[in-house]
């Protein structure tokens, strides 16, 4: 009786992790560069990356510069947003694999070139440790350590009364 009850827990677990919807979806991919004076923070987001410029010093957003980006050799001049940050869109975000990135900052003091590399985010996807699939061989490793406990304990009664 106890075996059944077990496996019926087994199965009820198995069955609620398949009925969550598949995987949760990623994080978005993220590049971040820094420079002796400034710290860029990029995501992305489909064919759009968000990119946020700060001064290392006190960590205030950059507001007053130009900002380009250079993606897998072509330079896109990115766009001010009104909350701070800047932004461009380019089919080149898509695009599989990882992919060194430059961002070419022009201030009244003075230019920099801040490098960083954008990690594909189908890569980060591969290692998801904690994914439904991993959690099926959970269970069915557990299942199986179950089985071969009760069937030990059973041959050990088994003996134990053809002994006695």
């Amino acid at each position: 009786m106890r075996l059944t009850a077990a496996a019926v827990a087994v199965l009820a677990l198995a069955g609620a992790s398949g009925a969550s919807g598949g995987e949760s979806p990623s994080a978005p991919a993220r590049v971040e560069a820094r420079s002796s004076d400034l710290l860029a923070v990029g995501t992305v987001h489909g064919e759009r990356m968000t990119i946020h410029l700060s001064r290392l010093s006190d960590n205030a957003p950059v507001h007053d510069a130009a900002l380009a980006v250079v993606l897998r050799g072509t330079a896109h001049a990115a766009v001010a947003e009104p909350d701070g940050s800047y932004s461009i869109e380019t089919p080149d975000l898509r695009l599989p694999g990882s992919a060194a990135v430059q961002f070419e900052v022009t201030q009244s003091a003075g230019h920099e070139v801040l490098v960083g590399t954008l990690e594909d985010e189908r890569a980060a996807q591969a290692d998801d440790k904690g994914s439904t699939r991993q959690l099926g061989w959970w269970v069915l490793n557990f299942g199986v350590c179950i089985g071969f406990l009760w069937l030990w304990s059973r041959r050990k009664k088994n003996r134990a009364e053809a002994d006695g």
